[in-house]
């Protein structure tokens, strides 16, 4: 008589478990919620690449102007707007077109 009562028993019990188990997967914290956490790692990973490259490209800019004194007077030049004597510069206005 015992048999039956300690198969019922089990049965709920695995019952309950697989019942909190589907619970707890739907729940915010269960898949939805990795699916979401993924994701988001996925766009922070892309962010960090980019700003990688964009930290070597500053980088190599910064390496051409220490070591080419004709890029850095064409920086000059254009930043500050100078001109050697003789040249004509041309400043065309985008914003009104």
């Amino acid at each position: 008589m015992k048999l039956p009562s300690i198969k019922t028993a089990y049965a709920i019990i695995v019952i309950l478990g697989v019942i909190y188990a589907f619970s707890v997967l739907r729940s915010q914290n269960g898949i939805p919620g990795l699916l979401a956490r993924r994701a988001q790692v996925r766009e922070y990973e892309q962010m960090n690449q980019r700003l990688h490259r964009e930290i070597e490209q500053k980088q190599e800019r910064i390496h051409r102007l220490q070591d080419n004194p004709t890029e850095q007077e064409f920086e000059i030049r254009q930043r500050l707007k100078l001109a050697k004597p003789g040249e004509k510069i041309f400043i065309i206005d985008n914003k009104n077109q």
